[in-house]
């Protein structure tokens, strides 16, 4: 059935899928590095030339790093090892550009996690500054309202006599 429509130059979506062994997502990502738009026949069903997806065929190559022909090509038994070599060249290439790409991004992370934990140090110490002070002006309510009411029950002590005159009682402490 392929065969047919190769004669007749049109490929349905179905039968683009099957060759490029693709998706209909990475079929669409492909046209569009290629500027290719499917066109539609008279009942509305989209379709592809021969040519058309023999240039998605060599994007898709391109996309995927390896150079290939649509046509079948006989190449020396050679030739294999040295793209396999090429291959895991580029691999080992990428995964240090990974490498280094990773360790700048957690390199500039820290620094700024730094950056903003000095201003919260400063903030820590003002905060246990401001708690002490707030102890100590605490105890020393305390120590005053301790104070207030010994004078109290001392002022209630004197009795008033006559003539501006005070007389003091005894008074009892509770220890």
């Amino acid at each position: 059935m392929i065969k047919d429509r190769l004669n007749e130059r049109t490929l349905t979506p179905q039968e683009v899928r099957t060759i490029l062994k693709a998706d209909n997502k990475e079929i669409v990502d492909l046209c569009k590095k290629a500027a290719i738009r499917p066109r539609k026949n008279a009942k509305g069903h989209t379709y592809f030339s021969y040519d058309e997806v023999k240039n998605l065929r060599k994007i898709q190559a391109q996309v995927k790093g390896v150079v290939s022909n649509p046509v079948a090509v006989r190449t020396p038994a050679y030739a294999g090892a040295s793209s396999s070599t090429n291959n895991s060249a580029a691999v080992r290439s990428i995964l240090t550009t990974l490498q280094d790409l990773e360790e700048k991004l957690s390199n500039k992370i820290a620094k700024v996690i730094d950056e903003k934990l000095e201003g919260m140090d400063d903030v820590v110490v003002e905060l246990i500054r401001c708690k002490t002070d707030n102890e100590t002006l605490k105890q020393k309510i305390v120590d005053l309202n301790k104070e207030v009411y010994q004078l109290k029950n001392e002022l209630n002590s004197y009795k008033p006599v006559a003539l501006g005159f005070y007389k003091k009682k005894e008074v009892y402490v509770w220890e």
